[in-house]
């Protein structure tokens, strides 16, 4: 993770009341003690991606990201076709063709990661985990995609109070709309 990027968030719900949000450790502990005082239909989603994950004993650590520096163990060797030029362009750069592609790709995915695009997926997918028998769940899609903010907003208001809370928060990722 790099030194400037925020830890990852989780929130979790029992069916539409939120029960934690915060770190992967507290989220899923709250999860577990929520399950073994009986309370059901526990979800725990990632702030980020909009994917559940699994808290179960077992289970309870999210996708690491790598740690800076040369990697130990993980790391995937394959054939990469280049023109001369680029190949020369590689050789030029601080810590060598490795690094300079492994720099570009970390550029080029915070870049995806501020596309409404993805923004739009990940609320999708906490939109359907959440209230994907709710009234009004079809039509708040097409408001979503169509980047309605006013229009999600408006029918997202009417689910229950902790699903509405927490999917207008994921809605200001959308950023600022044209």
């Amino acid at each position: 993770m790099d030194d400037l990027d925020p830890p990852e968030t989780f929130t979790a719900f029992s069916g539409p009341k939120r029960l934690a949000h915060g770190s992967w450790p507290e989220v899923s502990s709250a999860a577990q003690q929520a399950a073994r005082a009986g309370l059901s239909h526990i979800v725990v989603l990632s702030d980020l991606s909009g994917e559940t994950r699994d808290f179960e004993a077992g289970h309870a650590s999210p996708p690491q990201k790598p740690a800076r520096g040369r990697p130990k163990l993980g790391v995937t060797a394959r054939e990469v076709t280049l023109l001369p030029r680029h190949w020369d362009w590689l050789a030029q750069q601080p810590g060598g063709a490795s690094a300079a592609l492994r720099r570009l790709v970390e550029a080029a995915r915070k870049t995806s990661e501020a596309d409404p695009r993805a923004a739009q997926a990940a609320i999708h997918r906490a939109m359907t985990t959440l209230a994907g028998d709710l009234p009004g769940y079809e039509e708040a899609l097409r408001a979503l995609y169509a980047l309605n903010t006013a229009g999600l907003e408006a029918i997202v208001c009417s689910w229950p109070d902790d699903v509405a809370t927490y999917l207008a928060a994921l809605s200001r990722r959308l950023g600022p709309l044209p």
